[in-house]
């Protein structure tokens, strides 16, 4: 097979029980836009079976194949270096340059990269408690995908020439015998076995809004997102907890990613970092947030004192300006624009201003580096970004992990996507991780700062103490 392939199966509204068909390979990942509720987030796509994995190892090995080696890479050092080199090589096939843009994803790199993905790109202390176990980076080069357009209501298996025909058989058949039933299959157990607690007391964290005050009065920074972590402990299934958290919790960047038997993603983030379509770039950063009121009328009032806010409007066009000057280091000269401010969008818990900051690109393997010259984004460290985030390894007890970093894919016919992971769960060897933060600047009010943040991620802690605590 010289080109890809598309076979067409019944279209999904969602693909969770094609996820769960194919839970048995490895390194499977559900990329999921919750559509019903966010029309602008058009496809989902499902991965398995990497032919490689790309992360950092105790050896120094960075890739690692499942066959024999596609291409002899020599970046050996830096594991961003290697997978720029790799999306290089791939982006070159004669059968990745013909392949169709209408498509999100045709086979490439898939997966996630950590908050200390950062220190790949900058120089940066690194003080911190490591007590997570999760790589800092993550990503499969899948030959296959599931892909669901909710526009055109469609659902198509792509398979690659890197498939071999024994794999793609087996899929076609793993998706096209599966019946209604299996749509309603039971979900296995899950527990928690704690009630979620923080890493920093109310007292602990005033402390650190202090030290932020201080450094922002003395000109070190404009502002710094400062976050704290919540830990439980659980049993059982994280795929039935991430169900549970998606019907009361439904955001446009939702994903759940299986990274070993012993360690998941629950991503329920409603904020897109970077899109590449056909070499236009775009970024959506968030900054300026408050609750949703208990009645319509409290809501209302709430929204329209988040749009007139100073304050908040403020601490977005900050993160605005960032942004830009981060997509002008890989951007075409003169391409950077900012076509909306403050936009406000709604979610189950919370109001956000969002904004847009568009560049664009002309070739195909350049979307992953705009992507790491830009990494991590800079709506979760503050203004200036370097340092912004010496001072979080200053002020943060414990690693980020995957909070803060990103759920990409790079595609080897140019496209690219990416979330930046808040409202994200790390399940790791029994323990679950949550975070929650936000941006402080010269105005900010400390407990309404401290407040902001379990508003933030209270659906998530709520609803597993709800549910699933024993």
């Amino acid at each position: 097979m010289s080109e890809i392939k598309r076979v067409n199966l019944p279209y999904q509204t969602s693909l969770l029980s094609f996820f769960s068909a194919v839970r048995d390979l490895p390194f499977p990942a559900l990329l999921d836009s919750n559509h019903e509720h966010f029309p602008d987030t058009n496809h989902d796509i499902l991965v398995a079976n990497p032919l490689a994995r790309i992360r950092p190892s105790k050896n120094n090995s960075l890739i690692t194949w499942q066959k024999a080696p596609l291409y002899e890479l020599q970046s050996t050092q830096n594991p961003m270096d290697l997978l720029n080199e790799l999306m290089t090589l791939i982006c070159q096939e004669p059968w990745a340059i013909s392949a169709s843009k209408d498509l999100p994803f045709t086979g490439g790199l898939l997966g996630y990269y950590s908050y200390e993905s950062g220190h790949f790109v900058e120089q940066l202390p690194d003080t911190v408690k490591h007590d997570i176990q999760l790589d800092p980076l993550n990503m499969g080069l899948y030959t296959w995908a599931v892909i669901t357009s909710h526009q055109e209501k469609t659902t198509q298996l792509i398979i690659t020439p890197w498939c071999d025909e024994t794999e793609a058989i087996d899929l076609i058949k793993r998706f096209t015998e599966m019946s209604d039933k299996k749509h309603t299959k039971e979900r296995q157990t899950f527990s928690l076995t704690a009630p979620f607690t923080s890493n920093m007391t109310a007292s602990d964290y005033a402390k650190k809004f202090a030290t932020v005050q201080e450094y922002i009065q003395s000109g070190d920074c404009y502002q710094v997102n400062l976050a704290q972590r919540f830990s439980s402990t659980y049993q059982g299934d994280t795929f039935t907890a991430y169900q549970a958290l998606r019907e009361v919790c439904p955001t446009p960047f939702s994903a759940y990613l299986e990274i070993s038997p012993e360690q998941s993603l629950l991503s329920h983030s409603p904020e897109r970092f970077l899109l590449c379509d056909q070499g236009h770039v775009e970024s959506k950063p968030i900054k300026g947030t408050i609750a949703r009121g208990e009645t319509p009328e409290e809501d209302k009032a709430n929204s329209d004192w988040l749009e007139a806010s100073e304050k908040n409007r403020s601490e977005n066009l900050m993160i605005v300006d960032l942004l830009r000057n981060d997509l002008g280091r890989t951007c075409l000269t003169g391409s950077i624009k900012v076509p909306a401010l403050f936009k406000l969008e709604s979610y189950a818990n919370v109001h956000h201003l969002v904004s847009t900051v568009e560049g664009r690109i002309d070739k195909a393997d350049q979307a992953i580096r705009v992507f790491h010259q830009s990494f991590p984004g800079g709506s979760i460290t503050g203004a200036p970004k370097i340092r912004s985030m010496e001072i979080i390894d200053e002020l943060e007890p414990h690693q980020r992990s995957a909070y803060c970093g990103s759920i990409a894919y790079f595609s080897t016919n140019g496209q690219m996507d990416s979330s930046i992971t808040i409202r994200t769960l790390v399940a790791d060897h029994g323990n679950l991780h949550c975070w929650a933060g936000g941006g402080l600047v010269a105005d900010s009010e400390c407990e309404e700062e401290y407040q902001e943040t379990f508003t933030k991620v209270g659906k998530l802690t709520h609803t597993l103490e709800h549910v699933f605590l024993k």
